[in-house]
């Protein structure tokens, strides 16, 4: 059956910004991204307090729209595969039927306008897309310019959703009347963001919530000044990462008393939300204080891509993939992705994998890493070879940029530097404190990533020949000797010849001797 491939794009149309993001739905490589675009139309000024958008803001909005829709089409999305949501500052004005027929008439646009519940669940199938949520109770939130969406989620599924109206905008149009802000003012924000937070707070005690989940511009602003801080690299991918509530308030202290001016000097502060940043870090202290956490992750996903997921579910047929959305192995899926993007020799990685994960188990009680490592070094094992796409030559360093680049989702930033380094030493040079990657990882990590690297660097050998001769594994450990008795199709010359090239480096790390032994 021929390949499908789908490209949809969703247009978020929001009280300070609209987005668009453009993906493709494709059978080997699941759904990639193609393109996004942001235009700051701030749609909600002023019209907050007199729900009425005013013509400048909604003449801005339609030529974006327009200028939208043009990209789309030279994406090659189809019209009717274009969807558009409109939140809270659209719903709320009392012209908004005239701006959604301007839109219509303008452009041939047909925008839905969403309520806050629909928005809040369209938050959490964009989030669990890109983080992986845990099996105990999560928070989720996302910072809009009108409201604030609020989920809890535990392994039983969305145990609450909640849209609130103390969006950055909206607070800042009513509460912040002085630069810097006042005491006052403070007070006053606190006091209303408690009082609107009151039963997703009791909710989250009820279900023990130890981990929030922060989307939307505003945090990943707030995240991306709090790396820029603390020296860390904020030019990767935020998705992911985390801060915590000690990194926050070092960040709240040094902002909150200055002025406008001088807020436009602080690195890595977007120059649009200058204004909009003082009650968002309100906020957010606020949610650290009121939830009693300690630490906040953060998602590039929301909105715009729980639309898309959403589409592509209730578009599918029933039968095609039934029951699959209900659980997101969102790692593996987007390990897949990048693996068919950089055209995988896929029998081969995936035997490498199998044999990697044979080596880890049969080897526990001598390297001793714990059931965590073992994923990340199945994920290492399918990707390590994606470099070829790049150049034969070096490949596994070509392999370790496209794995630190390619916005694996579901993992931590620490957890994709893992990776690619120990795709980075499956061949070649082993660990150096010379390599500035490996170099710069905390001292746990490293003694992992040794292993790992061992571990795969023996287990690719294994598989020389591209031919998945090697069957099974079994280990036999007496002193000072590791035995690896295997199980083949064929005569295994060529995979012995290659692990025995391979296998010194984890000969030095678990400090055994190995030996090769066909059955």
């Amino acid at each position: 059956m021929k390949s499908e491939k789908l490209r949809v794009a969703a247009i978020d149309l929001g009280t300070n910004s609209f987005h668009m993001i453009i993906v493709e739905e494709n059978k080997e490589k699941g759904i990639i991204e193609i393109d996004r675009v942001k235009d700051m139309i701030c749609i909600g000024h002023g019209s907050i307090s007199t729900k009425m958008l005013n013509e400048e803001a909604m003449q801005s909005g339609i030529a974006a729209l327009k200028n939208f829709l043009v990209l789309a089409s030279q994406h090659g999305v189809a019209p009717e595969n274009v969807l558009a949501f409109a939140t809270s500052a659209i719903r709320e004005a009392k012209n908004r039927v005239e701006f959604i027929r301007r839109v219509r008439e303008e452009t041939g646009l047909k925008v839905k306008i969403i309520s806050g519940k629909e928005e809040a669940e369209f938050i959490y199938y964009g989030v669990r897309s890109a983080v992986k949520i845990g099996s105990t109770a999560d928070l989720l939130f996302d910072i809009g310019g009108g409201s604030v969406e609020f989920v809890l989620v535990n392994n039983k599924g969305i145990q609450l959703l909640e849209s609130r109206k103390i969006g950055v905008a909206r607070m800042c149009e009513r509460f912040v009347a002085s630069e810097p802000i006042g005491i006052h003012d403070i007070k006053m924000l606190e006091q209303f963001f408690s009082a609107e937070m009151v039963s997703a707070v009791e909710k989250a005690s009820e279900l023990k919530v130890t981990r929030a989940i922060a989307s939307s511009g505003t945090a990943l602003n707030i995240a991306r000044m709090i790396f820029l801080m603390n020296g860390r690299d904020s030019a990767v991918s935020l998705n992911n990462s985390s801060f915590t509530r000690t990194e926050f308030q070092q960040l709240y202290k040094a902002i909150l008393p200055l002025g406008a001016a001088d807020r436009k000097k602080m690195s890595g502060l977007d120059e649009k939300r200058v204004d909009l940043i003082v009650p968002g870090l309100i906020l957010i202290d606020m949610i650290f204080r009121l939830f009693n956490l300690n630490e906040i992750v953060v998602s590039d996903s929301a909105l715009r891509e729980g639309m898309v997921l959403h589409y592509l579910k209730h578009r599918a047929a029933a039968g095609q993939k039934p029951g699959q959305d209900d659980e997101l192995d969102i790692r593996k899926e987007s390990v897949y992705e990048l693996c068919f993007r950089f055209g995988w020799r896929r029998d081969h990685a995936e035997h490498v994998a199998r044999l990697s994960l044979q080596l880890f188990d049969k080897l526990a009680l001598l390297h001793h890493l714990e059931e965590p490592y073992r994923e990340l070094l199945e994920y290492a094992s399918m990707l390590h070879n994606i470099g070829s796409f790049v150049s034969i030559s070096s490949h596994h360093k070509h392999s370790q940029y496209l794995i630190q680049n390619g916005e694996l989702r579901g993992f931590s930033p620490l957890e994709i530097e893992i990776i690619g380094n120990v795709t980075r030493y499956h061949r070649k040079s082993t660990p150096s404190e010379r390599h500035t990657s490996y170099s710069a990882l905390p001292p746990d990590t490293k003694r992992a990533v040794d292993v790992l690297s061992g571990i795969l660097r023996l287990a690719n050998g294994l598989e020389r020949g591209h031919r998945q001769n090697i069957q099974k594994i079994t280990v036999e450990i007496k002193g000072k000797e590791i035995t690896l008795h295997l199980k083949t199709r064929f005569e295994p010359d060529i995979e012995i010849w290659a692990a025995d090239l391979l296998k010194p480096w984890l000969e030095t790390v678990l400090d055994k001797t190995i030996i090769l032994q066909p059955l």
